[in-house]
């Protein structure tokens, strides 16, 4: 069987799963967040730390739960990691430098889980299991609750409520993310994934020498890391590593869990709102940006035209060979799309066109169809945008689910919107002036540019995935990356709950004869035009000097 064929029935099965459970997990999680019930644990966890779940906050108090909660995360797992040598099953590894454990904690409580070393040698089994994979479940929960606040600001009217931070926390994690990680643990388990509290198995190589094949408690991670679009991996190669990633179908699965939240979520929106065609229409637009970056990928990686390409029939350089460019094309496209970065091959080994396939996805705002609960709210803060346009072109003010969008709601969105392109850029600029950074790069010329712009990409959507050949691991990366991660995630989600909190405070607007339908193809292409026209008037003149370069070269 061909790569092609291969990757093409592997689309297709993709495909049809998460059609099947596209309405049941969709409606399901509508009923999550708006249930009024509270199972016997959730009361439990409530009355420990002092929560009334029946109590709802205005939007700055809901935001101040995100943020106070994801400090104590930072602190919490920063002191994990420094203080390793002193807890079980450290596998004789030393704390953390403080520089690495900064970095880390950051990365994986914003949700980017970048990772600037090798995790078989440097975590041990503790840290990774009570710190970065409970941070794994968490942050996918703040997105998750973050993104059910902003859709009851366009349900709610006369009202500053938004809902109960801690409940929402509280409800997605337990009710969503933790069974289906627990199900699909098992499956990859059964699949051939490793799950072991082992440091490692002594092998004899044909040589006669002896070498040590680390182990660790890979399914479990490895579940959550796609399910809540985390990507980082517990083992270095991540899922190209056969422990992690080992066959066709376990491949299947993790695309699968990648996009089954983001992708239901526009049913659980559509339900929420009361027009089911609202979330299909952002649904298309995802679908369409998605399909369009793989077809650049797989296009670009199949017929690349370099002289080893060239002698090989393909770009097959970088990529497992139990995978090949079909499969890597697709985990590459829905990784990217994605917040997670997971990679089951080298993104450095992208063919010039290939490699700004996976840069452009994350450059549109990864909204295609983007991370746990980030995905949704990014694509309606470009809805609101795109309604905002089309008032300035027909001289009305812009509405969109009854909603009126004035001074504060535009600016809201517009700083949402504009919070990724400032640290993508600002920290690439200022990375290149700096004398240590042609030393940090693999590769010079264009290639070494879309390095650095991969890099600010990555950390500043909250991505995690990275071009292999830039080594990020002196203190100017490791600090601007972090800073780049905590922007990235915090601005937006602060611009976005004002949001929400003005819209609830409207009244609903009844629709009448100058109001633009926003559930046919008209708003579907304005929207894909607003979200390609941002991102290419934001990062054409990068992406010229960069990818395309490349590519034309």
């Amino acid at each position: 069987m061909s790569d092609t064929t291969a990757g093409l029935i592997q689309l297709g099965l993709l495909l049809a799963a998460l059609a099947a459970v596209y309405r049941p997990l969709g409606d399901y999680l509508a009923h999550v967040f708006s249930t009024e019930k509270h199972l016997k644990l959730e009361k439990g966890l409530y009355q420990l730390f002092r929560v009334n779940p029946d109590s709802e906050q205005r939007w700055p108090t809901y935001a101040a739960g995100v943020l106070g909660f994801s400090f104590v995360s930072v602190v919490l797992l920063y002191l994990l990691q420094r203080l390793q040598p002193l807890l079980p099953w450290n596998l004789g590894r030393g704390a953390v430098s403080p520089g690495v454990a900064f970095n880390t904690a950051i990365s994986f409580v914003t949700n980017t889980n970048w990772q600037s070393y090798v995790p078989e040698t440097t975590m041990g089994h503790f840290v990774q299991m009570a710190g970065l994979t409970v941070q794994n479940f968490l942050s996918a929960g703040v997105g998750l609750a973050v993104a059910i606040a902003v859709t009851r600001g366009f349900v709610r009217a006369k009202t500053d409520r938004l809902g109960n931070f801690w409940v929402d926390l509280t409800r997605g994690t337990i009710r969503v993310l933790l069974p289906m990680a627990f199900v699909f643990a098992l499956v990859l388990v059964a699949l051939g994934v490793v799950q072991s509290l082992k440091a490692g198995v002594a092998v004899t190589n044909p040589d006669g020498s002896h070498s040590t094949i680390a182990l660790a408690p890979a399914a479990s991670q490895e579940a959550i890391k796609e399910l809540g679009t985390n990507g980082g991996g517990i083992l270095n190669a991540n899922s190209a590593h056969p422990f992690e990633n080992p066959n066709a179908w376990s491949n299947l699965v993790e695309l699968f869990l990648i996009l089954v939240i983001p992708v239901s979520l526009t049913r659980a929106f559509g339900t929420l709102v009361g027009d089911r065609r609202q979330g299909y229409v952002l649904l298309s637009v995802m679908g369409l940006l998605w399909a369009a970056s793989l077809a650049i990928i797989w296009f670009s990686e199949a017929h690349a035209s370099n002289p080893a390409a060239l002698a090989a029939g393909a770009s097959t350089e970088g990529k497992e060979q139990r995978f090949g460019i079909g499969l890597t094309s697709l985990f590459a496209d829905t990784t990217t799309g994605t917040s997670t970065g997971a990679v089951n091959g080298a993104h450095d080994s992208l063919s010039g066109l290939g490699g700004g396939g996976p840069l452009l996805n994350m450059l549109y705002g990864e909204i295609s169809p983007g991370g746990v609960g980030t995905g949704l709210y990014g694509i309606l803060v470009m809805a609101i945008i795109a309604m905002f346009l089309a008032g300035l072109m027909v001289g009305r003010t812009p509405e969109y689910l009854g909603k009126k969008l004035g001074k504060r709601e535009v600016t809201c969105a517009a700083i949402a919107m504009l919070a990724m392109p400032t640290v993508v850029l600002l920290g690439s600029g200022i990375a290149l002036l700096l004398p240590d950074t042609a030393g940090a790069l693999g590769n010079g010329g264009a290639h070494g540019l879309s390095e650095i712009l991969y890099g600010y990409a990555s950390t500043g959507n909250n991505n995690g995935s990275a071009f292999g050949g830039l080594t990020a691991t002196n203190d100017w990366f490791q600090s601007s990356f972090g800073v780049a991660m905590a922007i990235g995630r915090f601005v937006p989600i602060l611009a976005v709950l004002c949001l929400a909190g003005s819209l609830a405070a409207q009244r609903k607007v009844p629709e009448t004869a100058g109001t633009l339908p926003t559930t046919g193809p008209l708003f579907a292409t304005m929207l894909t035009g607003t979200v390609v026209l941002v991102a290419a008037l934001t990062f054409i003149p990068a992406l010229a000097l960069g990818p395309i370069a490349e590519a034309l070269a």
